[in-house]
């Protein structure tokens, strides 16, 4: 397995295994995530996973008071992470929800759809189907609360970033930017190219669960004026 694990700040240490989208190194993240957080260290605090690498935050004096033994804090995580690869391979694979999202790809809201398509070489209502006709899988949540990253996006519909952001994007916007797609938890700046939007609450913070997804998740999404 190849790996680097490096100190992020002195107190946070991240493994990456690639730089790359690859649901192959994802999985090899969520494993990892699930075993520490089922089995974590005196000192813990929380982590922070991405599309091919891992952030694990600790408290510094917590961990150097509790592994002594080791010359610095960052050497008994970097241990830690060693072993916890091992033995998170055993962990059985959940099988990832599936999430369907209603969205409205009318004008009023896919402020975008015409650029995308035409920057495809395809009708508005191509683009469409082809956004819906994909399962996409949740690689991260970052950005923003309750922000998913989901990909791949088909790349006859892939489109760059705006080369200048909106100073604000409508909560629910649906966007892509190269071969992601994802959703505006809340209202912010942003330069994805907005193709739709949807009613579904991404961000719940009154729940335990503040994000409606979660890496690994699968999702779908349906154009409402279809149905």
């Amino acid at each position: 397995m190849s790996y680097k694990i490096f100190p992020l700040c002195e107190n946070a240490v991240t493994i990456d295994f690639g730089n790359e989208i690859s649901v192959e190194l994802n999985e090899k993240v969520i494993r990892l995530a699930d075993f520490i957080k089922k089995n974590p260290f005196r000192g813990f605090v929380e982590l922070v996973p991405a599309y091919s690498s891992l952030t694990v935050f600790y408290d510094l004096i917590e961990v150097r008071k509790t592994h002594g033994e080791f010359s610095d804090s960052f050497s008994f995580v970097k241990k830690f992470i060693e072993n916890a690869l091992i033995n998170s391979g055993n962990i059985k694979k959940s099988k990832p929800r599936l999430i369907e999202i209603p969205v409205n790809y009318s004008k009023k809201f896919a402020i975008d759809l015409e650029f995308v398509a035409c920057n495809a070489n395809l009708s508005e209502k191509e683009v469409v189907k082809i956004h819906t006709a994909q399962t996409y899988r949740v690689f991260m949540i970052g950005f923003l609360p309750a922000f998913a990253y989901l990909g791949e996006v088909d790349e006859r519909i892939a489109a760059p970033r705006k080369l200048t952001p909106r100073l604000k994007i409508e909560k629910g916007s649906v966007g892509i930017a190269g071969k992601q797609t994802g959703i505006y938890p809340l209202e912010s700046p942003g330069g994805w190219q907005i193709i739709g939007k949807t009613d579904l609450e991404m961000f719940q913070p009154e729940k335990k669960e503040i994000s409606l997804l979660k890496t690994g998740d699968s999702v779908k999404f349906y154009d409402v004026n279809s149905k």
